[in-house]
């Protein structure tokens, strides 16, 4: 069947190393989107930190969409919702006292990409969270708190071998509240337990009339995986880890080497895919 949309992710996907869009990618998401084809970018940040890619890629419109927040709120690239998936005020306060005892850094992302987090000393990697999203971020005092701005996610955000020793506690006490997924080394991410990139993806394939068969989807990490379910042709970058690949149709090249150009020239832009 023709794929009529494509879900891809940006970390270590999309992007190159160095945090770059390649020519060959710009060039082959041009041409699928020309040809009718969506591009959904569908990732962990919020809208604000898509949009500097978005305009290189030419995507734009009321009636173009990304996956933001690993699925939590799905809209479209003017900011029109599709659906939301949110987590309450009172959640903040549960794994904020976790972070608290156990010494890790940690924020929170409202639905207006801010990044949020009451570490008085805050964590380089949330500081280097904010640049990458172009999010503000606000240091919440104790009179601050509890608040009840609505929230995306929570973000354990700390070196890799911190996340390591404290995401087995984190997992057993949390997860049958919240979808728990390590993103990155240095993130390990709680949503509501309905938000995840495959859910996303299910409403906006539901709000399109599109059936799973018609999309395909391209990532490298564990928050991959349920989007992988949820769609018809599911492809892994080469620089994803073997567990992740095992659980995909094809593997491209890694992202240093345009694998999502390889991709959807593969799948939509060559003679043989229209066959």
């Amino acid at each position: 069947m023709t794929i009529k949309m494509v879900a891809i992710d940006i970390d270590e996907t999309l992007l190159n190393s160095e945090q770059q869009l390649t020519e060959p990618t710009v060039k082959a998401v041009r041409a699928a989107s020309q040809r009718g084809v969506k591009i959904v970018l569908c990732s962990g940040r919020p809208l604000a930190g898509l949009l500097p890619y978005l305009n290189k890629l030419q995507i734009s419109g009321a009636d173009q969409y990304v996956v933001t927040y690993n699925g939590a709120i799905v809209q479209s690239t003017t900011g029109t919702v599709v659906s939301r998936h949110l987590l309450q005020p009172t959640d903040y306060s549960n794994i904020a006292a976790f972070c608290d005892e156990h010494h890790v850094h940690f924020n929170a992302l409202d639905d207006q990409s801010n990044i949020l987090t009451s570490n008085l000393k805050v964590g380089w990697y949330t500081v280097r969270q904010a640049a990458e999203n172009e999010a503000g971020l606000t240091v919440l005092r104790p009179e601050d708190l509890p608040f009840k701005r609505p929230l995306t996610k929570m973000m354990l955000a700390d070196e890799p071998a911190v996340l390591d020793r404290i995401m087995p506690k984190f997992t057993e006490q949390f997860k049958q509240d919240y979808y728990v997924v390590r993103s990155r080394p240095f993130f390990l991410e709680a949503s509501a337990l309905d938000a995840n990139k495959g859910a996303g993806l299910r409403d906006l394939m539901q709000y399109l009339g599109l059936n799973n068969n018609e999309v395909m989807g391209i990532g490298d990490e564990a928050n991959d995986l349920p989007m992988f379910k949820a769609v018809g042709t599911a492809v892994a970058m080469a620089n994803a880890r073997d567990i992740i690949k095992a659980q995909t149709d094809w593997v491209t090249t890694d992202n240093n080497h345009d694998g999502v150009a390889k991709a959807i020239n593969h799948f939509i832009l060559s003679p043989e895919s229209s066959k």
